[in-house]
């Protein structure tokens, strides 16, 4: 429906730019005394219309003869000029930094991020993209923005391959990403694994390719009123390119070169390759454009871990390998009639004293006997190991960018849309040959399994801008999908066991988002010392899905091979009477009891003022009223000031309110996964809040994050040094925070359970077994608003430039994050829970590191980009703070230490279209701390896989070449 919705707007919109497509177009160079100036903002005063120039200093703009054009860029005074004729070229002058005019932070259209009242960062993407070694766009952040973190995370199911993102420290959920202004829908995947944002659903920003991208703007302040739900740490703004008749095209390769990688691997892996390509063509003669950006990449995967130290092998696999030699069925031994198994411990010459019977047999075949079975089979530890580190990833991606002026007077119409397609290949637990999840007649030496993922993400928005009686009017629908699928390989259901196939479709799941906006504004150079009115609605649809898989994916099964249903039916068992897991071996799949489809909708009116009230003084005031379908009512507020202290020195402080409805996937998210608590698997089955499991156990229903956040700065311009300092400190208050609880188990009755005698459940413990049972799970984790939250912290942003010589220019960036989140209060369980003493594991205590300190709380960034001639230097280093592993156990909560990252690469200008690069990221091979013995699960996390600063693949180098026909 909503699909369909976007069709029929845009086959309308279309068909009104058919009738008249006329602008004036004004075009020109900027420069300085060096030369041209690329990333130049121009922008028509009093509008939204805006542009930036090129690499050589170029621009062209839609503009009327008495329009007055604003050129401001970083490091130069802004210079006002009316348009009198269609060639304006401009020379500026080194002065003030920070003059890029911003899209966020403020409706004011010719607001710049030196005089916002709120803190925007403005990154340009080009600068990065061609001498910074990371090419996508969680990576490109997470070292360019102190603020912002994302890691690629390891053994972690699907956040393997959509790696979370946080801003100020906050939940991948509590920061709004928009494109062109517009909405961005999220991810389908909810974060359930042991990482950074558990619980939570983010925005995969990797499925937007970097070079579509002109520009960042980061707002760091709170913004729900101004934009909606989600906006409580603030908002990421992306700005698309609109360059014309010019083609950019950008080939990068690397790896990791690691001499310092554990001691157990080294040399060379993770091998990169990413190919990008820009271009834009000019849509009549009048301003109008349309812009493409297609890129492939693809991502080998690298393993950090030096060998297996566990055990591998019992007795039993002894008694197997024997039978094996002499071409016996492996799955003859695991009946009652163990003569076969006695025949072939005798061959072995194992010692079984006489025993005849399964029972007896049992406990002396149980004995580890790894050391012998590793030299008779010719393997080593390390043939056991697991693939700790990042994921195999291969996708593409194609983005488009448009715009067509349909008179002289700014009506506009525009869309952009993108499509991406990802596959993934991600590793879980080895399977070894001693557990009864492995089913050695298929897999005689364990087996690693495999989750391979495919990603597809669709969006598309088309809108029609202009001005009656002098307001801008800006109607617009957006739409967005994201979908992720399961595909599980080289693995097994042990339950069927010679009946299970290796490769199963375990399902997956969808999101989809269409949002359509109406947005008003004016702006009165007359009233006051100017005067900008906003005001707009938005109506908000979305649906969640989840798919199942097919039955061998999820099901049970008993030792006759039939589906269990009840839970008197009695799964197939090992040798050792172990019963086996159902499901595909490292993810079970969705079951029909998982599908669903939910919908929910919201409509949302805001008012925004904005007033110069003197020179020197600037007011704002939003308040937005939201209502949703499954969540009632809201309202907030937002209170703005900026006082200019003096001609170099501005003071900012803002008040806001905020509201984050559960999203769809927190509601209704319900599975069955293999979770591993300190190395032992356990079968987690995650259950709705309104489901009778969380009945059972007195699980509140989700409802809203409400937050209350301040912010107070201050900026401060050098011209004579050519320097600008921004000082901003915040403080943002959340109640009702979702969190993901611990695991649930049934409580047997007493003197059951141990001991030898098998457990025994009655009443409701017995009912919640049945629950479990039915699910192939053996604990229960919920979504649940259980704690408020306080976050504090302060964002200092250095900004200098300077000429070196007569051609060099140097540009200099310091910018730093220093933050802390923590728990306040008690934790929220209901009377039920806290008579059951199961209030530690509504909240536990790993959920509270991945809450507090599973990511730095503190990072500082200092950037150097020097350029002379024909070369460029670019030279970063970056500091990041100490995180604390995140496991429940508080006498392993290990702190590791901050650490130093370096980043360095060597450009060259080989001709006006060429350009070769190379350099490296983490250039000194710099790695975590090592994890304590108690974290490190016998030898497979030498380094911490839960709490991550920045990697821990090692030294990165890279070679990029960089081709521009204009």
């Amino acid at each position: 429906m909503t699909k369909q919705l976007s069709i029929h707007f845009f086959s309308i919109l279309m068909f009104l730019g058919s009738i008249n497509i006329m602008a004036q177009e004004v075009s020109g160079t900027v420069t300085d005394e060096s030369g041209p100036l690329p990333g130049v903002s121009v922008i028509v005063k009093g509008t939204t219309i805006g542009t930036t120039t090129d690499f050589d200093g170029k621009y062209s703009i839609n503009a009327n003869n008495g329009d007055i054009l604003v050129f401001s860029y970083v490091g130069y005074d802004t210079q006002q000029i009316t348009v009198t004729s269609k060639t304006i070229n401009v020379l500026l002058k080194a002065g003030v930094a920070l003059d890029e005019v911003v899209l966020i932070g403020s409706r004011n259209p010719s607001r710049t991020a030196i005089d916002t009242p709120v803190p925007v960062d403005v990154i340009d993407i080009s600068e990065l993209t061609s001498a910074g070694p990371q090419v996508n766009l969680n990576q490109i952040l997470n070292f360019v923005a102190p603020s912002f973190t994302s890691n690629t995370q390891t053994i972690s199911d699907g956040t393997d391959h959509i790696d979370p993102a946080s801003l100020r420290g906050l939940g991948p959920d509590q920061v709004l990403v928009l494109i062109n202004g517009k909405r961005r829908h999220n991810s389908s995947l909810v974060n359930v694994n042991g990482t950074f944002g558990r619980g939570s659903v983010g925005t995969d920003l990797n499925a937007i390719p970097s070079g579509a991208i002109q520009r960042l703007e980061v707002l760091r302040d709170g913004a729900a009123a101004q934009y909606g739900s989600d906006a409580i740490a603030g908002v990421i703004n992306i700005v698309l390119n609109d360059n014309v008749n010019e083609l950019t095209l950008n080939m990068t390769t690397g790896g990791h070169f690691s001499e310092n990688a554990n001691g157990q691997t080294g040399g060379v892996d993770g091998e990169t390759v990413n190919i990008s390509a820009n271009y834009g063509l000019a849509l009549g003669d009048k301003g109008g454009y349309i812009n493409f950006t297609g890129d492939f990449d693809f991502r080998e995967d690298y393993s950090r871990m030096k060998e297996w130290e566990g055990t591998v092998f019992n007795l039993y696999n002894t008694v197997e390998r024997f039978a094996n030699a002499d071409g016996y069925d492996l799955s003859q031994l695991l009946d009652d009639d163990v003569t076969d198994v006695i025949q072939y411990a005798n061959t072995a010459g194992i010692a079984l004293g006489g025993a005849s019977t399964k029972a007896d047999l049992q406990p002396i075949l149980r004995a580890d006997n790894t050391a012998a079975e590793l030299a008779a089979r010719g393997l080593t530890r390390s043939d056991f190991n697991m693939r700790v580190g990042q994921s195999q990833v291969r996708g593409g991606r194609f983005f488009a960018n448009m715009s067509i002026p349909l008179d002289d007077n700014g009506t506009e119409l525009y869309s952009f849309a993108g499509v991406s397609s990802r596959k993934g290949n991600s590793a879980g637990f080895y399977r070894l040959p001693n557990q009864e999840r492995t089913y050695t007649p298929a897999y005689i030496n364990g087996f690693l399994p495999e989750i391979n993922s495919t990603i597809t993400d669709q969006s598309m928005a088309v809108g029609i801008k202009g001005v009656v009686n002098g307001w801008n009017i800006d109607l617009s629908n957006t739409w967005g999908k994201n979908e992720f699928l399961y595909t599980i390989g080289n693995t097994f259901n042990a339950s069927l066991q010679n009946a299970s196939p290796t490769t199963f479709d375990a399902g997956g799941f969808n999101f989809a988002q269409n949002t359509v906006n109406l947005d008003i504004n004016q702006f009165y150079d007359d009233i006051l010392n100017g005067l900008n009115v906003a005001f707009g609605a938005e109506y908000r649809l979305e649906n969640y899905e989840i798919i199942a898989g097919e039955e061998e994916s999820y099901g049970q099964y008993t030792q006759a091979g039939e589906l269990i249903t009840l839970p008197t039916q009695n799964p197939s068992a090992d040798f050792f009477g172990r019963s086996r897991p159902g499901g595909s071996q490292v993810f079970p799949g969705f079951s029909p009891a998982n599908e669903l489809s939910r919908d929910r909708s919201s409509i949302a009116g805001y008012f925004d003022l904005e007033a110069d009230f003197s020179e020197t003084f600037l007011a704002s005031f939003a308040t937005r009223f939201e209502n949703y379908s499954d969540f009632g009512s809201t309202i907030n507020f937002k209170l703005a000031t900026r006082l200019k202290a003096s001609d170099n020195v501005n003071i900012r402080a803002a008040l806001n309110t905020g509201f984050r409805a559960p999203s769809l996937h927190q509601l209704n998210f319900n599975s069955t996964s293999t979770i591993f608590q300190d190395g032992i698997p356990v079968e987690v089955g995650t259950f709705s809040n309104d489901s009778r499991a969380a009945k059972l156990l007195g699980i509140p229903e989700l409802k809203q994050e409400t937050s209350r956040s301040v912010s107070l700065g201050f900026t401060a311009k050098m011209p004579d040094a050519n320097l600008t300092v921004t000082v901003d400190g915040f403080f943002v208050a959340i109640d009702d925070r979702v969190v993901y609880t611990g695991q649930f188990a049934p409580t047997p009755d007493p003197g059951t359970g141990t001991g030898g005698v098998p457990p025994v459940y009655s009443g409701v413990q017995l009912e919640l077994f049945n629950l479990l049972s039915q699910a192939n799970a053996s604990a229960a984790s919920f979504f649940a608003n259980a704690i408020d939250t306080e976050s504090k912290g302060l964002d200092i942003v250095l900004t200098h430039k300077t000429n070196v010589g007569t051609k060099g220019q140097l540009k200099s960036d310091l910018a730093g994050t220093f933050s802390k989140t923590k728990r306040v209060g008690d934790v929220k369980a209901s009377d039920l829970l806290e008579r059951a003493g199961k209030v530690g594991t509504y909240f536990p205590e790993d959920s509270r590191i991945y809450l507090e300190q599973a990511v730095p709380r503190s990072k500082v960034n200092l950037t150097n980009n020097f350029t002379t001639g024909n070369w460029n230097v670019f030279l970063r280093n970056v500091w990041f703070g100490e995180v604390s592993e995140a496991t429940p156990t508080v006498a392993n909560q290990q702190t590791y230490g901050s650490k130093l990252v370096t980043d360095l690469s060597f450009g060259y200008k080989a001709s006006e279209s060429l350009t070769l690069t190379v350099g490296a990221n983490n250039l000194l091979d710099v790695y975590p701390d090592r994890t304590i013995e108690a974290n490190r699960s016998d030898g497979r996390f030498d380094w911490s896989r839960r709490s991550q600063q920045f990697g821990i693949g090692g030294r990165f180098l890279f070679a990029r070449l960089s081709f521009k026909l204009k």
